[in-house]
């Protein structure tokens, strides 16, 4: 099997992070979110593995909306995998 990695780009306001990286890891196919704050510098980096439950990452999640807390503005940036 041939996969291709792609990338996306999403500006969202800081308190609305987690639920835009828990509206797209129920969309699947992540490999990898970035949080990047208005400047360009990553912040957090999270690797996502297939089969990862909720429980798994729970303490992720916990680091993502204390970043989310002290930022106004960022840029989340997902990596996807696709079946070529």
């Amino acid at each position: 099997m041939n996969e291709k990695t792609r990338t996306e780009e999403f500006r969202v306001d800081g308190e609305k992070i987690v639920a835009k990286i828990k509206e797209l890891l129920h969309e699947g196919n992540i490999r990898r979110v970035i949080i990047k704050d208005k400047d360009g510098k990553s912040l957090l980096e999270i690797p996502v593995t297939c089969g990862v439950v909720g429980v798994l990452l729970a303490p992720q999640v916990g680091a993502l909306a204390a970043v989310a807390a002290v930022l106004t503005e960022a840029t989340v940036v997902v990596e996807k995998t696709e079946q070529a």
